[in-house]
């Protein structure tokens, strides 16, 4: 016969707690992975830039990579002895003209044209003056065709500036006696010319066409010596080297 059981048998329920991690939500693996990419594609974007780049550009990232302090290595190469893309500042126009002078030492067509040649550093920059002689020097008399010195000179010195970044301005100038060769011809226009002629000799030897920003001809108006106005170094053309920015 069936046994009947008076007594209540308590069951007491057991959960199972399951612990879910989202691995890769607070993990820092992707993080490195995301990182990694990011640098690769900021790595292409350089590339890319610097293949569109100019020359100029990729010797100074690659001068920056070389030497990260700023200061490209002085190297000397015959004539074209100031190094390669020098940016000259105020503290560094001293340096050019030292290094424009060993240049002319260099070369012995040049040494002996040193007594026409006068650096000096102003506030604008670095001016560099060609000044004449009674025999002319740079220029034939009431001409603006450089001769065979000034030939010589100014592609030295295109070879040195046309390196850097700097900007370059031109000056014409001439003494107070007046030009009667040809009428309507006066030294406003022989003084402008010479300093034409002399901007087109060094484009032609260097010198980048967008490097000049200025070309100006003066004519007796700025004398070098004022107190002898017919003086032959008052007949000059002037390069200007201007600071980095100005």
């Amino acid at each position: 016969m069936p046994v009947q059981l008076d007594e209540k048998i308590s069951v007491t329920p057991i959960i199972i707690k399951k612990k879910i991690v989202h691995a890769g939500h607070h993990g820092g693996a992707w993080k490195v992975a995301y990182a990694d990419f990011v640098t690769a594609m900021m790595a292409l974007f350089i590339v890319l830039w610097l293949m569109g780049a100019s020359d100029q550009v990729r010797k100074a990232v690659g001068g920056y990579f070389k030497d990260p302090s700023g200061k490209p290595a002085q190297t000397g190469n015959g004539q074209g002895g100031t190094g390669e893309d020098i940016s000259v500042g105020k503290d560094d126009m001293s340096r050019l003209k030292q290094k424009l002078e060993s240049a002319m030492k260099q070369a012995p067509e040049l040494e002996k044209l040193k007594d026409q040649v006068q650096m000096t550093v102003t506030g604008e920059g670095l001016r560099i003056e060609l000044m004449e002689s009674e025999v002319g020097t740079f220029f034939e008399s009431g001409n603006s065709a450089p001769t065979g010195h000034a030939k010589d000179m100014l592609t030295m010195l295109a070879s040195q500036l046309g390196k850097m970044p700097n900007k370059l301005l031109i000056e014409g100038h001439t003494d107070a006696k007046p030009y009667n060769f040809t009428r309507g011809y006066s030294n406003w226009e022989l003084s402008s010319d010479r300093a034409n002629s002399a901007r087109k000799l060094m484009q032609d030897s260097g010198v980048r066409p967008n490097q000049v920003t200025e070309v100006r001809g003066f004519a007796d108006q700025r004398l070098r010596k004022p107190d002898d106005p017919n003086s032959p170094s008052n007949r000059r053309v002037s390069i200007v080297v201007k600071y980095v920015g100005s």
